[in-house]
């Protein structure tokens, strides 16, 4: 069965030095809050050492005395180390997750850092599905990590030190009989290791490629009831969900073998130090009350063993979990910023692509040597067929993706000498498919800035925003659903236009900006347009031809080159790709007037 989108195959050492020192970096700053939590683990591991002892001393010394007195204080003794044991635990356990919550916050923030800062090629080849998983599944793994395995792993080595010192002090005869399964636990402990390393290995791979097809039908819902693929979809990602299922159950598999496993061991431990220690005891070699703490240290013995094996797989999982962050936080950029800036102009409202080709993949070339210019304060538009190139200009303008050879020019300044924030800043765009955040109608327009209510609100006047704004239950206030799913694709296209022009900016690029607005709609923008792009420099695509007629120039692009430049009535004159275009969209009729 094929997946649709493959993980990345990361074996996952259980420990890797390198990937743990990185990790310990994001713990560094809380070093002392982590040293307080394996103090306090100590503290734990004594004590409950120390209850064996008690018990001890109570059966050998006071109960043959018919102590009462002595057998209280034991008594109130186990109380206070109990009551230390529950206290130590518990600002143990706060602490150690406090950390762990601490180290995720952020390993989130540097994850979105990182994010932010990739360019746009990385999510082209990068589903969201797999991208949600490294910030959250991978996320929380790390935190158990920090929660539940170095820190805790402290304790269980403290716990077995120190029950095999006292093991060894009390008898170390009956201690080595205790011993002499170990080696049967230890094979056990390695199957288990190599099995279920393999069984988290291809969990981790189905939940990603789970995540992912599960992340695209949502997004993807309009058109998956549409076209009817509501019941195919739903067996493929049975499919894919059966596999996860699958995986799952194999690891469950393994742990339902290993830890009765390590209990039978137990109890053949507790019943070869019940034969010998019993032997022990009619030979007068070994007191009762020493055999009753090596059952109770044989049973202590062998609960850190098998939480060293979970600890094992907590780090297994971590290790492969770090290996994918890193691999994503060390992602570096393709689109980056000069080592020295130049700063743009304040006037830098001009614009040329001089010489420019670009290819997405290898030689196949979208742009081919592409040059124009666009003066401060111009409209020029940019027509031809589907695939020609034209959005590739754009993604090439704000820098989304770098010019293979020639340059872009704002204001006289190649845009990769500048930096990727001030290139942008004086650019708006708006794009066809417009993405509505799920915010407040004000929220989505000012995107985050100060800019007040009432120049948010001017803006969506000055595009006929404010008249379906105003219709909505709470006006500017109103939350919208994600994606805008409740407004129409006009309306949405009509905030697009009010979140573009509220900046205020030099430059204005409008990408198929109007192909989802009605005609009446279409009227009322094209008329705050023609007012608002007065003083600005601006570069308009457009498929219908009807709203780019009063360009000051228009570029014809065709295969990745230009084919034909001029004004509306000239384009018309020459008869060649334009006017094709124009014919097509309007019945093959273009009157003589128009052509004259």
């Amino acid at each position: 069965m094929s997946l649709p989108y493959e993980e990345e195959e990361i074996t996952g050492k259980a420990y890797d030095a390198r990937l743990m020192r990185r990790l310990l970096k994001f713990g560094k700053p809380y070093w002392r809050y982590m040293a307080a939590g394996v103090f306090l683990l100590l503290i734990t591991s004594v004590l409950e050492i120390a209850g064996p002892l008690l018990t001890r001393k109570a059966v050998d010394v006071y109960i043959p005395a018919k102590d009462v007195q002595g057998l209280f204080t034991i008594l109130l003794l186990y109380i206070g180390v109990l009551a230390g044991m529950m206290g130590a635990g518990f600002l143990q356990i706060y602490v150690t997750s406090w950390v762990g919550q601490k180290i995720m916050f952020d390993l989130r923030a540097a994850l979105l850092a990182k994010l932010s800062s990739l360019s746009v090629s990385f999510f082209d080849r990068n589903p969201v599905g797999r991208i949600m998983t490294r910030t959250s599944s991978d996320v929380e793994v790390i935190n158990q990590m920090f929660t539940q395995g170095v820190v805790a792993i402290f304790g269980d080595v403290f716990i077995l030190v120190g029950i095999i010192i006292a093991m060894l002090a009390l008898n170390w005869k009956l201690a080595l009989v205790t011993f002499s399964v170990l080696p049967v636990l230890f094979w056990i402990a390695f199957w288990f290791k190599t099995r279920v390393r393999d069984a988290f290995r291809e969990m981790r791979q189905r939940l990603s490629t789970v995540n992912s097809y599960l992340q695209e039908n949502i997004v993807g819902m309009r058109i998956v009831q549409l076209f009817r693929r509501e019941g195919r979809n739903l067996n493929k990602f049975k499919d894919l969900n059966r596999g996860l299922m699958d995986s799952h159950v194999k690891t469950i598999f393994y742990f339902a073998v290993f830890f009765p496993g390590v209990e039978l061991i137990s109890s053949i431990a507790i019943a070869l130090i019940l034969w010998t220690g019993g032997g022990m005891i009619l030979r007068n070699a070994l007191t009762l009350g020493s055999l009753i703490a090596f059952i109770l240290y044989a049973e202590r013995f062998y609960r850190p063993v098998r939480d060293l094996a979970e600890k094992y797989n907590i780090l297994q999982s971590a290790m492969a979990s770090a290996e994918r962050l890193f691999k994503l936080l060390d992602e570096e950029p393709l689109v980056q910023d000069a080592a020295s800036p130049k700063r743009l102009p304040s006037k830098a409202d001009s614009i040329e692509f001089r010489n420019v080709s670009f290819a997405y993949n290898g030689d196949d070339w979208v742009l081919k040597d592409v040059s124009f210019k666009v003066d401060a304060g111009q409209t020029v538009a940019i027509v031809g067929h589907t695939g020609a190139g034209k959005s590739t200009l754009i993604n090439l303008l704000t820098r989304f993706y770098d010019v293979r050879s020639g340059q872009i020019l704002l204001g006289g300044e190649d845009v990769r000498d500048v930096q990727q924030c001030d290139l942008r800043r004086k650019l708006a765009v708006v794009q066809q498919d417009v993405f509505i955040f799920a915010r407040s109608v004000e929220e989505n327009i000012r995107l985050g800035t100060t800019i007040p209510l009432k120049r948010v609100i001017e803006s969506a006047q000055a595009v006929n925003a404010h008249r379906f704004i105003e219709k909505l239950p709470d006006g500017y206030a109103t939350k919208l659903e994600e994606r805008g799913a409740t407004l129409s694709s006009g309306e949405r296209q009509l905030l697009a236009f009010a979140r573009a022009l509220v900046h205020d900016p030099p430059i204005l690029i409008l990408d198929e900006a109007t192909s989802s607005v009605d005609t009446e709609s279409e009227i009322l923008i094209q008329e705050a347009i023609g007012r608002l792009l007065q003083g600005r420099t601006a570069i308009v695509i457009a498929h219908r031809l009807s709203t780019i007629q009063r360009a000051d120039r228009i570029i014809v692009l065709h295969d990745g080159m230009i084919r034909e430049t001029g004004t509306h009535q000239e384009l018309l004159k020459l008869k060649g790709l334009y006017y094709k275009l124009y014919r097509l969209q309007y019945n093959n009729q273009v009157g003589e007037e128009q052509v004259a």
